[in-house]
């Protein structure tokens, strides 16, 4: 109602302006590509996402694609905690009933980052001292841990200097706006998605 020039990333913009990574996009790939790899059985690790928050995005496409190629899967949504050892405990349980529940199968992993990620293949090594062919993961944002982990994780990346570039001309464009003598606000808020962009690297075949 001020009409204050404003843009969210990757967050619940169902008033203001946004540019998001295509969530569902990146979590299509991810999980097509572990399709593709012949997994038996695709597990998706995440929070319990808001359908508002764009991430959400990540848990609808994974589900739907599973259910489109009519794979079986599991999504547990049970990641709770604030600091490292508190999420590391919970991924290590998670790991734990995996292990259990899946014996004998190939497991395709899709985790909701990449810290997830390497949380889950250092458990891995931990237990197998290598990654076994019955494993393969995938991490979501392309940040340094993917690529500096014990070995380098696939991942979606999010074309970040895209996302900042188009959030600064949303950003402009508003305040432009406000520079005339009779501005006119937005009718509606303005949402653009930035295509990711899958990341191959050693978690994956």
């Amino acid at each position: 109602s001020y009409q204050i020039p404003i843009v969210a990333i990757e967050r619940e913009a169902e008033y203001i302006s946004s540019v998001t990574t295509d969530n569902y996009m990146g979590a299509l790939q991810a999980t097509t590509l572990l399709i593709r790899d012949k997994c038996d059985i695709l597990i998706h690790i995440n929070v319990n996402v808001e359908k508002a928050v764009p991430a959400y995005d990540r848990i609808r496409a994974f589900k739907e694609t599973c259910e489109e190629y009519q794979v079986p899967y599991d999504i547990d949504l049970s990641v709770i905690g604030n600091s490292y050892q508190e999420i590391l405990n919970e991924i290590r349980r998670i790991f734990t009933r995996i292990e259990e529940k899946y014996p004998n199968q190939k497991k395709g992993i899709f985790l909701a980052n990449d810290t997830y990620a390497n949380m889950f293949l250092n458990l891995i090594f931990q237990k197998y001292r290598e990654l076994p062919s019955f494993y393969e993961i995938i991490g979501f944002d392309n940040s340094p841990i993917a690529s500096e982990a014990i070995l380098p994780i696939t991942t979606v990346g999010q074309q970040i200097d895209i996302i900042a570039q188009t959030a600064m001309e949303l950003l402009v464009q508003q305040m432009e706006e406000q520079k005339k003598r009779s501005p006119k606000p937005l009718e509606k808020p303005v949402h653009k998605q930035i295509a990711p962009v899958l990341i191959r690297r050693n978690t994956t075949s």
